[in-house]
């Protein structure tokens, strides 16, 4: 059965987002949609001794409905020094912390103008690092020219790539059509997330961080914790307080 995925790109998102791409077929960046304003689009979360902090990626001048593959990158900051600066200070106890820091600069330290670009190699490094996937497999919706809105785009696309299955994660269930997919034969699960503990700094296990934090503690080993699996939708939103 042929899987699609189809996300936006994410700079160095959590765990559950890779575990999506462990699972596809297809995996597609869903790159030209709008811009989220404080999405993970280009920031993520870092488990510190003062409790969780962001490292952003800033941006040039934004516009009302600037879509995520046309927002530039505002090189003109410090930003990859500081964030460098921060990870090694909050990581450099970590048994893994060279390995980690080493991905972390081959993203960051290459050119990128775009932020969807430099989002996408972090998706990519980290996925060629636990061999999830063949980053050079992934697909863009920019470069797909398929139309559409919502549901009815997101459905197009899988049809386009002949998929049976469109997997997603829970953000999905507040506006997907989930019969729309199925009067196209088309099968929707959700993402059932195991967030298994692993060991970390800095206190009580929190499985809502960055990949980043699972490659500094883990290292390769890390994969074995990338193992989520799927429901179906509608045991998914019954599980959530029944069908809506």
């Amino acid at each position: 059965m042929k899987k699609i995925v189809l996300m936006q790109p994410y700079f160095f998102p959590w765990i559950g987002l890779y575990e999506q791409i462990k699972l596809s077929s297809v995996y597609v960046h869903y790159d030209d949609v709008q811009f989220p304003k404080g999405s993970y689009v280009n920031r993520t979360r870092i488990k510190t001794k003062d409790g969780l902090k962001w490292i952003t990626i800033p941006t040039k001048q934004l516009t009302l409905g600037m879509n995520i593959n046309e927002v530039e990158v505002d090189n003109t900051k410090p930003w990859v020094k500081g964030h460098l600066e921060f990870l090694t200070q909050t990581y450099k106890r970590a048994p893994y912390f060279h390995e980690m820091i080493d991905l972390y600069e081959r993203v960051v330290c290459s050119s990128h103008e775009s932020l969807s670009d430099i989002a996408i190699a972090s998706l990519k490094e980290v996925s060629r690092y636990y061999q999830l996937a063949d980053p050079e497999a992934f697909l863009y919706s920019s470069k797909l020219e398929i139309g559409g809105k919502s549901t009815e785009r997101v459905v197009s696309i899988v049809k386009h790539l002949e998929g049976a299955l469109y997997i997603t994660g829970h953000g999905a269930r507040n506006y997907l059509e989930h019969e729309r997919f199925e009067k196209e034969n088309i099968q929707v699960e959700y993402m059932d997330y195991r967030r298994i503990n692993y060991s970390q700094l800095y206190g009580e296990f929190n499985p809502y961080v960055s990949v980043l934090d699972l490659i500094a503690n883990t290292g390769k080993e890390g994969m074995k914790y990338i193992c989520s699996g799927t429901v179906n939708w509608r045991s998914f939103l019954q599980g959530e307080g029944g069908l809506r």
